[in-house]
């Protein structure tokens, strides 16, 4: 039987895209371990360049591999309501710093809506480009909600999501060093608000502290930009 034989059907059983998935990302991690944990080699980055040139170079649609690895998809919102868990470990620390944090938050998903839109619209996207941007700092489920209901295009959304999110869990480290910002609370919550999940995932590589106030920062910025976006949207029509 020829190889390409065999993977024609391998193709057709479910499981094929949860495999897939979870041998790129295991060898996606090993590699970012033996690297020291380096930002610039985020596991998800490398396993969604691997994952997309192995669709790309065997002819696979992408319903065929979403159909198997649909599971892990799936997991996401459990994943999400899980990180409470460790925030109630920080609750004290939560208590002092809401006012700060709640501040920080409302500023922190107005310039990530209003950046995004505004930098579209000086270089001539089209209003639904401008839509589906819009969201991008919002964990994917949240933000391809916003897009749908708006008349953005959910699939570009969850591409940006996904980009704004790798970029953000790689850079945030030198940006914040850069800033001379050391308290782990504030680190994690600037990742979470930025970064949405691919943020906390790295926010808790560093410490649990930061990851729970990331995942915080992450949970509350999907709301706020939930309710604040439809809004800005508004005024910006009319201003248009």
């Amino acid at each position: 039987m020829k190889p390409v034989d065999i993977w024609v059907y391998l193709s057709a059983t479910p499981l094929l895209g949860l495999t897939m998935t979870l041998l790129v990302y295991q060898g996606a991690y090993w590699i970012y371990s033996r690297a020291g944990f380096n930002p610039l080699l985020n596991p998800v980055a490398l396993s969604v360049a691997v994952l997309v040139s192995l669709l790309a170079l065997t002819g696979t649609p992408y319903q065929t591999y979403f159909d198997g690895a649909q599971f892990v998809h799936f997991l996401l919102g459990p994943a999400t309501v899980a990180l409470a868990i460790p925030l109630y470990a920080q609750l004290d620390k939560l208590k002092r710093l809401l006012l700060p944090l709640l501040g920080s938050l409302l500023v922190g998903a107005l310039v990530a809506i209003v950046s995004a839109v505004g930098i579209a619209w000086l270089l001539g996207a089209s209003e639904t480009t401008i839509i589906s941007m819009a969201p991008k700092s919002v964990t994917t489920p949240i933000a391809m909600g916003i897009a749908e209901k708006i008349g953005g295009l959910a699939s570009l959304t969850a591409v940006l999501v996904v980009s704004t999110g790798i970029i953000g869990a790689v850079a945030a480290k030198y940006v914040l060093d850069a800033l001379n910002i050391t308290d782990h609370s504030v680190r994690g919550f600037a990742v979470g608000v930025a970064a949405h999940g691919i943020g906390t995932a790295r926010a808790f590589q560093v410490s649990e502290e930061a990851g729970a106030f990331s995942g915080l920062a992450m949970g509350l910025n999907g709301l706020a930009t939930a309710l604040m976006f439809p809004l800005l949207y508004w005024v910006f029509k009319l201003l248009v």
